[in-house]
């Protein structure tokens, strides 16, 4: 699955902004990285939901313990990897029929932590049980909203093009000729937001999110990780 944003949606973060400038770090513009998905992984579909935002994806080499799916509503654009276990008590939950999947019930969980603020968004995502990743955007207001299972059962990387797009896909050697060394893992048991405030883990919210810079000669630009007693003896 990819998902490719622009600047104007979301600011790249600056970590892997740096990272970019080692030498060397060959990038393709977001086009490009669209257009080279789409021929790797035919049959594929591509939907371009304006000029900030564009999504792709591909039943190809797919798991059947991880289908991937994609739906749209009410302007709500939505790709998602993974399965949830506790997908029938959510659908109750959030007043969904028994024919709902995951993808159309992450949608409404997106619109009840949108339309109910101040309703937390680590309790919305903390909810799902499962191997999942998600990547949300919302045309009306121009928000994205991505997330990841606590256990990263289900890859998720992102990275800069060679234009400024931040680009989320589940495969990073697709990421890596387009992103250079503007690419990381994106930090499990966490999501990202443009309108909550970015980066942040919903398992320990208050918990800071710090990227630790890769050494010179790795690809990985940084390695994003929640605060905490592993983190300080890494960095002390």
């Amino acid at each position: 699955m990819l998902g490719v944003f622009s600047s104007g949606v979301v600011a790249p973060p600056e970590e892997l902004v740096l990272a970019g400038s080692r030498s060397p770090s060959p990038k393709t513009t977001a086009e490009a990285l669209v257009d080279r998905f789409v021929r790797a992984a035919s049959p594929a579909v591509s939907v371009r939901v304006s000029s900030d935002a564009h999504f792709a994806y591909s039943h190809t080499n797919e798991s059947h313990l991880l289908p991937r799916s994609f739906a749209v509503k009410d302007d709500i654009f939505c790709i998602f990897e993974g399965i949830l276990d506790n997908l029938g008590s959510l659908r109750h939950q959030y007043g969904l029929s028994k024919t709902a999947n995951e993808v159309m019930l992450v949608i409404e969980a997106y619109k009840a932590l949108r339309d109910r603020a101040p309703y937390p968004a680590s309790h919305v995502v903390g909810h799902l049980s499962g191997s999942f990743a998600f990547v949300v955007f919302d045309k009306s207001t121009s928000t994205l909203f991505v997330a990841s299972d606590q256990y990263g059962k289900v890859p998720l990387y992102w990275g800069i093009t060679a234009d400024g797009y931040v680009a989320f896909a589940d495969d990073a050697e697709l990421l890596k000729g387009a992103c250079g060394k503007s690419l990381a893992s994106f930090p499990q048991g966490c999501f990202y937001s443009t309108n909550l405030g970015g980066l942040k883990c919903y398992e320990n919210p208050k918990n800071k999110v710090t990227a630790i810079p890769a050494p010179e000669e790795e690809i990985w630009g940084a390695t994003f990780k929640v605060e905490g007693a592993a983190v300080f003896a890494t960095t002390h």
